[in-house]
């Protein structure tokens, strides 16, 4: 929806400014390059209490993603590994069905 006529509105630039020389200005030029730094995420209520600024986010979100590594990197081969009980417990587990 339009306004009024733009001639009621009042002309605030200085008269020493020479408006032929504004040509070729192009709107939203930077945009793109000024989002691309941008991240922005908006998390709910309850997990904006647990994390109350962008530094203990940061934090946890670190510490989930070396997590996340470690437990996906190769250091373990074959999958786990289960442990053999030694002592008495060892002979208690190994019970034989009657089938």
């Amino acid at each position: 929806m339009r306004r009024g006529s733009t001639a009621a509105t009042r002309d605030e630039l200085r008269p020493e400014y020479d408006l032929s020389q504004l040509k070729g200005g192009v709107r939203g030029k930077y945009y793109r390059q000024a989002i691309a730094g941008t991240n922005l995420v908006l998390i709910e209520p309850d997990l904006a209490q647990a994390f109350p600024g962008e530094k203990s986010v940061n934090r946890a979100l670190r510490l989930l993603v070396s997590v996340a590594h470690a437990a996906t990197s190769g250091s373990r081969r074959g999958g786990p590994r289960k442990r053999r009980l030694k002592g008495p417990a060892a002979s208690s587990s190994r019970q034989v069905s009657g089938r």
